[in-house]
């Protein structure tokens, strides 16, 4: 689908003031709030957990609690109206069971109140845990349609079918505030003026489409502060990714065609470009000027390129998503397809939680709600089941859109191909997924036989700390469960305690601990009046947010330490586990250390120490990342004067040299040595504070 945002005038081109780096450099933030997510593993696509499943049909009704459930939904039935809305069943303690909505809301709550109705098991526990019922009333049945879809996703009830995971998509953006346009990734609110191209199932699509694009159009990337910076093309234009508009290697009308097509072959009209660069191709041959006609065959060849990496390219579909839902084992998976301008711009799996007792089509009619939540839906909506609701479902989505949108079940032709090839990775994915899930469950069954937990730990914590010699210090959490690493829940801590020793590494395991703890114990206000007056649970989603397992890099010294904190904080019911290094850093002889028992050392190859050596090696990687990230933000803001023995004059003579800080950091010991002013002393000194290895 294509977006356009609104244009602002165009900058004239200006004069550019001279660098000398060849690559354009991000310039990334970092966000140092108390604690934040994972962000150096944004771009990585986690793939959706598996849901627990749990066969709630054979749990019985306990005796007599059915009797108040009717009791209490009948109660409502006397205030309901006969006409939409939406309704949700709460239990006691205020947590929202269920979030339903009706064409009549009283007579869809009679059907619950009738005491000998054949109902479902799981509707019957569903009842039995009720206790009242809110009701709110809508003017049409297509309003309750989206007000029951933001419900769920908001209060994620547990007898409802539950959307997980479920991630903004990416989009390419060719920038239209800007003499010369430049082609990137985007996420969020299209709020940039310029035209957006997506939505694209992953990032790793977009980053494989740009780069083409890249090679076919020679749209330039960088940002606009580097691009103005620029007296000489960057690599990119040596390597013919590029045009080189910023030191008018090619002139304004010659960049501006590049970027029409462009625009045209992601507005679907690939043939017609594609025909075009070929006759220019021709005209360049028979003029005998090769190297020109070189350069169109070398576009040609990137457009075949990207539409090979896309798979399936359907002939009479232009604008669709794909749904199918496979079922097996208790657990479900739904493949969506993206199709868009006429080519297949990805797929991605889902794992909604539902009951076994859910059939496809209800699973499926669920789902298609919350997706299209808060996603613009297309024009055409293909599923692999009926669903009861298509009808009002299409006239929901059309409302959302502002154009008519088409949901349908092919029964033959290329959209009933497109419909098997998505109930085929729909199975496959599953199948991978049980598998994956399986081996982690006994891994974490392992854990419990070696270490001697009370039971299968369903939520890891692993903590580590970095700094170099007190400076930019930070801790990091990762988090690991069922269906591996949580990557949507790491978490890191800029250790801002003024009082402690540099280097104290017990000091910013106390800070971190206790920080992640507090917030534990005592919820920020008005969380818990979050959602809609839903109560924060402690088990969220089948994913708790309390550990039942903490390990800590380090020995007997550092599980004391930890205890102790416990101790303060009065934590009896969370295990602890320390891991030292063997010696000499040797991976295979680690030691591990629980309270109140003798060490533990494990065979070299027992699959239970290779989990633990990956929890802790995830852990290292992530809190240097964020060290990384921490220390270089800091050197720019604080620039060189940080560096021992390098005053001003030094500073503009690296600056002069070099032209930019992140070249000074790239340079070797000889290259700092060639400054004029710099001695051989300084130049390890320099080299030796970019390239420190933090603790």
């Amino acid at each position: 689908m294509v977006h356009d945002s609104p244009e602002r005038p165009t900058p004239a081109p200006k004069p550019r003031r001279g660098s000398k780096s060849d690559l354009p450099q991000d310039d990334p933030t970092l966000d140092t709030s108390d604690v934040d997510p994972e962000t150096s593993a944004a771009e990585e696509e986690d793939e959706a957990r598996l849901p627990d499943a749990s066969d709630d049909a054979t749990e019985a009704v306990a005796e007599g609690t059915l009797s108040v459930g009717h009791a209490a939904i009948e109660n409502a039935v006397r205030l309901a109206p006969t006409s939409p809305g939406v309704y949700r069943m709460l239990n006691a303690a205020n947590d929202v069971l269920y979030v339903g909505k009706a064409k009549n809301v009283k007579k869809r709550l009679s059907s619950y109140a009738r005491a000998n109705a054949p109902l479902p098991a799981r509707i019957l526990r569903m009842i039995a845990a009720t206790t009242h019922v809110e009701i709110v009333s809508t003017t049409t049945e297509t309003e309750a349609l989206l007000l029951e879809a933001n419900l769920i996703k908001q209060l994620r009830p547990r007898f409802n079918v539950q959307l997980r995971d479920d991630k903004s998509f990416p989009y390419i953006l060719i920038s239209g505030d800007h003499w010369a346009p430049q082609i990137l990734k985007h996420r969020g609110a299209q709020s940039r003026p310029g035209r957006y191209f997506g939505p694209f199932a992953n990032a790793g699509a977009v980053n494989r489409t740009i780069t083409a694009l890249q090679r076919a159009f020679l749209i330039r990337s960088c940002t606009d502060g580097f691009f103005e910076s620029r007296t000489r093309p960057c690599l990119l234009y040596q390597i013919k990714r590029c045009a080189g508009p910023c030191t008018r290697e090619i002139d304004f009308p010659g960049y501006s065609e590049l970027v029409r097509e462009a625009t045209e072959f992601l507005s679907g009209r690939s043939h017609a470009v594609k025909e075009l660069l070929a006759a220019e191709m021709e005209k360049a041959s028979g003029e005998l000027e090769f190297e020109t006609a070189a350069l169109y065959r070398d576009r040609l060849a990137a457009l075949s390129a990207i539409q090979s990496q896309q798979g399936i390219n359907p002939r009479t579909v232009e604008e669709a998503d794909v749904f199918a839902i496979h079922q097996e084992g208790g657990y479900s998976c739904v493949e969506v397809f993206f199709f868009r301008t006429g080519q297949n711009w990805g797929n991605r799996a889902y794992f909604p939680r539902a009951e076994k007792s859910f059939t496809p089509e209800e699973v499926l009619s669920s789902f298609l709600a919350q997706f299209y939540d808060d996603k613009p839906p297309p024009k055409l909506i293909l599923l692999s089941h009926e669903i009861e609701e298509s009808a009002l479902l299409a006239d929901a989505l059309s409302v959302k859109a502002g154009s008519k949108v088409e949901v349908s079940v092919p029964k033959r032709g290329e959209k009933k191909e497109l419909i098997g090839h998505a109930l085929t990775n729909a199975r496959e994915a599953l199948g991978r997924k049980l598998a994956d899930t399986a081996t982690q469950s006994r891994l974490l069954e392992g854990m419990v036989t070696t270490l001697g937990l009370p039971h299968t730990p369903k939520r890891i914590e692993v903590y580590d700390n970095s700094h170099i010699q007190g400076t930019n210090a930070v801790g990091a959490m990762i988090v690991a469960g069922p269906d591996g690493f949580m990557k949507n829940q790491y978490r890191k801590f800029n250790i801002k305690s003024e009082g402690l020793t540099p280097g104290d590494d017990y000091g910013m395991m106390r800070e971190v601990l206790e920080r992640r703890f507090k917030r534990l114990l005592k919820p920020p206000e008005g969380e818990a009046a979050a959602k809609d007056g839903a109560k924060t649970k402690a088990d969220d989603d089948s994913f708790p947010q309390w550990p039942d397992l903490v390990i800590i890099d380090g020995g007997r010294g550092q599980l004391n330490a930890v205890r102790e904190i416990f101790g303060n904080l009065g934590l009896t019911q969370v295990s602890l586990m320390a891991v030292a290094k063997g010696p000499e850093r040797d991976a295979g002889r680690e030691t591990l250390f629980m309270p109140d028992r003798e060490a533990i050392k494990l065979e070299p190859r027992d699959p239970v120490l290779y989990f633990i050596q990956r929890l802790r090696d995830e852990a290292h990687r992530f809190v240097i990342g964020s060290h990384r990230k921490l220390r270089k933000k800091d050197i720019r803001e604080a620039g060189l004067q940080e560096i021992p023995g390098i005053g001003p004059s030094r500073k503009r003579a690296l600056l002069h040299h070099f032209g930019t800080l992140k070249e000074i950091e790239r340079a070797s010991i000889a290259d700092l040595g060639k400054v004029p002013g710099v001695s051989a002393e300084s130049a390890r000194k320099i080299f030796e504070f970019f390239h420190a290895q933090p603790g």
